[in-house]
């Protein structure tokens, strides 16, 4: 199969059972029906489950809590 991009011949791969395809050259990634969803399925099965909880304290903050300043994109990605 041809890479939709640049022509280059897609190379397959086989990750956790699933085959994706990827041209070498341009590095993109291409799936199949229902692959997205095989994957997507395979890293929630490895991914822990959160910690609990803490609860709350309110001799510390006498009943007020501080807002939090939501993060934005970039927050993720960087540390500010």
């Amino acid at each position: 199969m041809k890479c939709p991009i640049d022509g280059a011949n897609l190379v397959i791969a086989e990750r956790s059972g699933v085959e994706i395809d990827y041209c070498p050259q341009c590095r993109g990634v291409w799936l199949d029906r229902g692959e997205l969803d095989k994957i997507i399925d395979r890293s929630a099965a490895h991914t822990p489950p959160p910690p609990p909880q803490q609860g709350y304290d309110d001799r510390s903050d006498h009943g007020y809590r501080k807002k939090k300043k939501r993060g934005g994109f970039l927050d993720e990605l960087f540390d500010f």
